[in-house]
């Protein structure tokens, strides 16, 4: 007989708590049921999302009893160029893979959830450190011999099961192995516990990866249609994001607050030109809606206290109807955000006694609030009830207050010059997050707006391009400021010392030993 002339090698990475060795398990089980030789390794990756779990198989599709005494030779570890197939739990990973030449055009099928979890180095940014996901698919297409590339974390999702068992059936609906439909479910039923949320999500990958022999990505969709039809004023470009912050603005506060949102990026709108695809109103609208939508203990209050919160944790921890479910909020609030909710009259002496005593930073209170409880849903739904009173709080009236001079430099520059405006614009990005992130944030605003803005210290305004672009950038790499300061000094700005930190003393329990390194 013909043998066949070496095995079907796979190679499987995917994230902790994924269930990618049970996968390795499910393909061994069903290779074994069909008699083929089999075999596996797996490498551990390291913690906080910086590696997969790779897990590599090879099946040489003959059976044993058909081999006599011969068995075939196989590997340990994968090598670049001779993966046949490469399955993904997240889209980052696959990219990965490529990079390492576990994909190519002539042999390999990659299988890839489009979802993404984000990295470490990703969250860590004070900017959008999102990597381009866009990249990661372009290069499958190019690099795959057959690119199966969809949400197969939404279809674990909606089957009440884990990833796993959806790349299990995406895998086997590709065609790539020896397996049967048939196989592959036998080997899952083996499993025992949780065997049909299982099948049910290899139902779906394997529906999926059967069809048409393309790559199907996702579409996003707006949050919710705009309450209204937008003012004539907007170009049809600019409608994705001022959708966005119109909805955004009116779940933040109300229908008026929406409409403010408008008022505020039409005078923009009306500046701006064609030439460059309304780039200064869409940039302008999309961090003015995040920041007329603003972290305070109100808005913090209502999130954790919706329904669909409530749904989305359930169906996160794949909670079944009768299984009760409990949620603990960790907060602490401190000075800042009581005052915040005060009207500016006592907001400020109370900030300035709390600065003056020392005490700004040592009054934040830890707080364990457990809102699947009664008592703790309802402290904070009476925080969230204080919406109607936002306006009259020292909070409201700082940030409208700096918006309007934000918005106020952006109109100004553009009439002198587009590229200006924008550069302004985007230092919208800088004001983000709460608490610490937000104040330091804040602060190298005003630091870039104090004195490349509206100051004089570069007169030229091409220069002043430059110069706004390198500190906010400066700004985004380093939380402390010292990179600002430095790109600021070249200018002849004077920098700011550095920030002071506290040493803090704590004394020793008993029975405590120092270690030495």
């Amino acid at each position: 007989m013909t043998l066949p002339e070496r095995p079907i090698t796979i190679l499987i990475a995917a994230l902790g708590g994924e269930g990618g060795g049970v996968l390795a398990d499910w393909i061994i089980a069903a290779a074994t049921a069909r008699d083929y030789p089999v075999q596996s390794t797996s490498i551990p990756g390291v913690a906080q999302r910086t590696g997969a779990t790779t897990y590599y198989v090879e099946i040489y599709p003959a059976k044993i009893s058909e081999l006599g005494a011969r068995r075939p030779v196989m590997t340990l570890t994968p090598a670049p160029c001779y993966v046949d197939v490469m399955v993904a739990s997240e889209l980052l990973e696959a990219g990965r893979a490529m990079q390492n030449g576990f994909v190519t055009h002539d042999r390999t099928t990659l299988i890839a959830s489009t979802h993404r979890i984000y990295t470490v180095a990703e969250k860590m940014q004070m900017g959008d450190g999102r990597f381009d996901s866009e990249v990661v698919l372009k290069a499958a297409q190019t690099l795959a011999k057959r690119a199966v590339l969809f949400d197969m974390q939404a279809q674990a999702n909606a089957a009440g099961t884990v990833i796993s068992a959806v790349m299990f059936g995406a895998l086997a609906g590709s065609g790539t192995l020896p397996l049967s439909r048939g196989d592959c479910e036998a080997a899952i039923r083996s499993g025992g516990k949780g065997a049909e949320a299982s099948l049910k999500g290899f139902a779906a990958g394997y529906e999926h990866a059967a069809g048409p022999m393309t790559a199907a990505k996702e579409k996003k969709h707006l949050r919710s249609s705009p309450l209204e039809p937008l003012r004539p004023a907007f170009p049809d470009e600019t409608h994705a994001i001022l959708g966005e912050g119109v909805a955004r603005c009116a779940d933040f506060q109300d229908r008026n607050y929406a409409n403010l949102y408008l008022d505020r990026v039409e005078p923009i709108a009306n500046l701006d030109s064609a030439a460059d695809g309304y780039k200064l109103t869409i940039e302008t609208g999309r961090f003015l809606a995040l920041w007329m939508c603003y972290e305070d203990v109100i808005r913090v209050a209502d999130l954790k206290t919706r329904g669909s919160r409530f749904e989305r944790v359930r169906e996160e921890v794949q909670a079944k109807p009768h299984e009760p479910v409990h949620i603990v909020e960790f907060l602490k609030p401190g000075v800042d955000e009581f005052t915040a909710l005060l009207p500016r009259f006592l907001a400020r002496p109370l900030k300035a006694l709390a600065e003056a005593s020392g005490l700004a930073s040592k009054l934040n209170v830890g707080m364990h609030v457990k809102t699947t409880s009664i008592s703790g849903f309802v402290l904070m739904r009476v925080l969230a009830w204080l919406r109607p009173f936002r306006p009259l709080t020292s909070r409201w009236r700082e940030e409208q207050a700096l918006i309007g001079r934000w918005l106020g430099a952006i109109a100004g520059a553009a009439k002198r010059d587009a590229g200006l405006a924008l550069e302004i614009a985007l230092c919208g990005r800088l004001i983000k997050g709460y608490g610490d992130t937000h104040k330091r944030g804040k602060g190298n605003f005003l630091r870039i707006l104090d004195t490349l803005v509206e100051s004089n210290a570069v007169p030229d305004d091409h220069a002043r391009i430059e110069a706004i672009r390198k500190a906010r950038e400066a700004a985004l790499a380093d939380p402390e400021g010292r990179k600002l300061e430095l790109s600021l000094e070249t200018h002849g700005i004077a920098p700011l010392p550095p920030r002071p930190k506290p040493i803090v003393f704590s004394r020793r329990k008993p029975g405590e030993h120092r270690r030495v390194a």
